[in-house]
């Protein structure tokens, strides 16, 4: 496969975006990262109603030309009708693979990947206990050896704490910072050791400055957003892990280290969300988080690397 190539669609939010690159960079195929942009009416309407071929683009969407890829991995909705259009560009000789349920025909795609909480359920679909993501332990070993140096002399135990944000069901306020910092600065004081804070751009403003004032004087870092972010080695150099119920990717991102991972609940929720957390749960792989710290192993999520090989295998089967 080392001649062919691969292109990932999606609509650039970074939930969709981590999923779908992770895939690529598992499979290891050189591939091209393409944002779309719809114009009306498309992206109003469900993609069982889109025709075929590659339209409903505007100006600010990245183009779809030859030369076609073999591989399409698409994530989002607005990616499905380009997705199966670039197949049928290529003949139906480009493998097309959608990460979610993409709310058509199963089979319209060469594979879907579907986390549990999603439901879907068919011969080309791989059910996953996450998102997919780009943690690896190659990353992790890497990232590690970066920061070791800088955070290797810090009191122990060093506890990551990835903060997510306010989305469709979930809400994050102020107040319910300021509440979460006190449990962190509680935790840090009770546990002697150090927090390492990094909130993601849907945190917001208001919600970080009141992070940050709730954590004065406590043994804290929260990352300034002036620099790289240091996700991947607060994740190598983390004893344990706390982060919000808000995101999938990120409880998924944590679940791939191995270590213990605690989930604070934000106020709202959804069945989906509910059915991911709960599974979680019962499986013994994260806990609330009480302030209470505990001890815990169970097998990193390895899911990127199974949905990978299974690319590998039916591309090759379809030759």
């Amino acid at each position: 496969m080392s001649d062919k190539t691969a292109w990932v669609l999606t609509e650039g939010m970074a939930g969709m975006v981590t999923q779908a690159v992770g895939l690529a960079e598992a499979v290891g195929l050189p591939f091209e990262k393409k944002t779309l942009s719809l114009r009306a009416p498309w992206r109003w309407l469900p993609p069982r109603f889109w025709p075929a071929g590659v339209v409903g683009l505007d100006a600010a969407s990245d183009p779809l030309s030859p030369p076609w890829p073999d591989l399409v991995i698409s994530c989002g909705r607005k990616s499905i009708g380009p997705a199966l259009a670039v197949k049928k560009h290529r003949g139906g000789r480009c493998f097309a693979v959608h990460i979610q349920d993409p709310h058509v025909r199963l089979n319209a795609f060469d594979l879907i990947v579907a986390a549990t909480h999603d439901r879907s359920r068919g011969d080309n679909v791989i059910v996953t206990r996450g998102a997919l993501h780009r943690v690896t332990k190659s990353r992790l070993e890497a990232a590690g050896l970066e920061y070791a140096k800088a955070l290797s002399d810090l009191p122990r135990p060093l506890t990551t704490v990835l903060l997510g944000g306010p989305n469709r069901v979930y809400r994050m306020t102020p107040a319910i910072i300021t509440d979460l910092a006190a449990r962190l600065a509680d935790y840090a004081e009770a546990t002697k050791g150090t927090l390492l804070v990094t909130p993601s751009r849907r945190t917001g403003s208001e919600n970080v400055a009141a992070l940050r004032a709730g954590l004065q004087g406590a043994n804290a870092i929260v990352w300034d957003g002036s620099e790289d972010n240091p996700y991947f080695g607060y994740l190598a150099m983390a004893d344990q892990i706390i982060v919000t119920c808000d995101s999938v990717s990120m409880v998924s991102e944590a679940c791939a280290t191995g270590k213990p991972v605690y989930v604070f609940d934000l106020p709202g929720g959804s069945k989906k969300f509910s059915l991911f957390h709960d599974a979680l749960r019962d499986t013994g792989i994260t806990r609330k988080f009480t302030g209470k710290r505990e001890e815990w192993r169970y097998e990193p999520f390895d899911d990127t690397a199974s949905v990978a090989a299974e690319i590998h295998k039916r591309m090759a089967a379809a030759t």
